[in-house]
């Protein structure tokens, strides 16, 4: 039986954006983990006698020939992607490589138990599907791209092969307030920094420090809300015992995701066993602290400690360990730059997303964005210069451009009028912090006219992530209405 088997009570138009929608989150679609989720969209395209093509990342590009009296009319392109950020509560027992989400409804919203939804960005395969599904609905020649490992640097659409394609009209459904529609976004890159470190062998009580209870988010669109870096504070409490006791570090680790503000970093420590309550009293009055600091935008803010035996372990030297602090104290990290053209928007921030101990260094991957390529330039500068003073080094990967506002779109003037028709409501056109892939689309495809949209989704990038049903429904109305007009 569906697990969301109540919404055909509600009688919705886009019923089968929900089945669709369900289907997909059955199959497991983290970034890099996309063959399944790519051969089921080939299987859909083959039983709907659609023409497809798969290339060797797993994108999938698939053509729908335009509905009667609609020949003559210019191609759409449909544009969302396929993967999704994979972040779970503590104590859920889900396996994003093999396992699929676990879908409910709680009154106006599709969750998932203990995960992330996936509603970035599997709402736009949904409503691709459906759109394909529904010989009913007029519609121009159809070119649906769905991409892969947007999520890490959009690495699908730098990689994909649309030369097959005549539209020069581009829907992206990949924002998350309806209504509010994408002109123009940041670029970014993800610049991964590596510390060297040597460790001692030590003799001490073992504890174990984890920074916890944040909210985290997505590090493009929730930057500007200063939730706290997990990876940030971590160094910010270290750094304070460090002062007062002698320390060592065996382990360290936060976050999962380099585009998602880490919400968890735990560290294994080894102590003087005499200097344990010492410890424990340190650890109150830091917390103290960051409550405080943190009580609008972080109130759950905690730091939990455990204590093990005592034993002889490999921690890093007093060296290493004053490097690898020293680097969590002073990377750049969060907002740099709001704009100077568009109030309120983030010009320019990076997010410290990503934080690992090994044998050889510590590792640190950092997601940066920027719509201006000096600043995002400059930032990479900065990351590289830190690592070297370290005696480390950078590497960068996912680097993309900045999609830039284009003055005259017939493609935003028509969803424009569609939706005040539709809804008596004026749409709002913004640009926006978070990297969208259709900087590097515009880049393949001449002339590229295109705007970004979607329901409202909330907490993306977080287990607490959620779909508006209702904001659902009118974006299938819209869609619908819109390639109806488009004749």
């Amino acid at each position: 039986m569906s697990k969301l088997e109540e919404l055909k009570e509600l009688q919705l138009q886009s019923q089968k954006v929900f089945d669709y929608f369900e289907e997909i989150a059955a199959i497991p679609h983290g970034s890099r983990n996309t063959k399944g989720i790519s051969d089921y969209l080939v299987r859909f395209a083959k039983e709907h006698g659609l023409v497809c093509y798969q290339d060797e990342a797993n994108n999938v590009v698939i053509v729908q020939e335009a509905t009667a009296g609609y020949e003559g009319a210019d191609a759409i392109i449909i544009q969302g992607h396929m993967d999704m950020v994979c972040e779970k509560e503590n104590g859920c027992d889900i396996d994003f490589e093999k396992d699929g989400l676990r879908l409910y409804v709680d009154g106006d919203f599709i969750k998932a138990e203990g995960t992330t939804l996936g509603g970035d960005d599997g709402i736009a395969v949904a409503y691709a599907l459906a759109i394909m599904d529904s010989p009913q609905i007029a519609h121009p020649r159809l070119e649906v791209v769905i991409t892969v490992d947007e999520e890490i640097g959009m690495l699908g659409a730098e990689a994909i092969d649309l030369s097959m394609l005549k539209g020069h009209k581009l829907l992206n459904i990949d924002s998350d307030v309806e209504g509010h529609f994408l002109t123009s976004c940041a670029g970014g890159m993800t610049v991964e920094t590596v510390i060297p470190v040597e460790h001692i062998t030590q003799e001490g009580l073992t504890a174990k420090l984890t920074v916890t209870g944040l909210v985290g988010g997505h590090s493009g669109s929730e930057i500007d809300k200063e939730h706290a870096n997990a990876n940030i504070v971590m160094g910010r409490v270290l750094k304070y015992i460090s002062d007062r006791m002698e320390l060592g570090v065996t382990a360290l680790a936060g976050g999962l995701k380099d585009n998602a503000i880490p919400r968890e970093c735990t560290a294994e420590l080894l102590i003087p066993e005499e200097k344990k309550e010492e410890f424990v009293s340190y650890i109150k009055s830091v917390e103290t602290e960051l409550k405080k600091e943190f009580a609008a935008s972080d109130a759950g803010i905690c730091l939990a400690s455990a204590f093990g035996g005592k034993k002889q372990a490999e921690i890093l030297s007093y060296s290493a360990m004053a490097r690898v602090i020293f680097y969590l104290r002073n990377v750049p990290n969060g907002v740099q730059h709001m704009s100077q053209i568009m109030p309120g928007l983030v010009e320019t921030s990076l997010n410290l997303g990503i934080l690992e101990l090994k044998g050889d260094g510590l590792y640190a991957t950092s997601s940066v964005r920027s719509s201006v390529s000096t600043r995002k330039e400059d930032l990479k500068d900065r990351l590289e210069h830190i690592a070297e003073f370290l005696g480390g080094e950078i590497s960068v990967s996912g680097d993309y451009p900045a999609w830039e506002y284009r003055a005259d779109s017939e493609i935003r003037d028509t969803i424009s009028a569609v939706y005040e028709e539709l809804f008596d409501e004026k749409p709002v056109f913004e640009a926006i912090h978070a990297g969208l892939e259709c900087g590097i689309l515009s880049g393949k495809i001449k002339d590229l006219d295109c705007v970004s949209f979607g329901p409202n989704n909330y907490d993306i990038h977080t287990p607490k992530e959620r779909l508006s049903i209702s904001s659902t429904e009118k974006v299938w109305k819209l869609l619908v209405e819109f390639l109806k007009r488009s004749k």
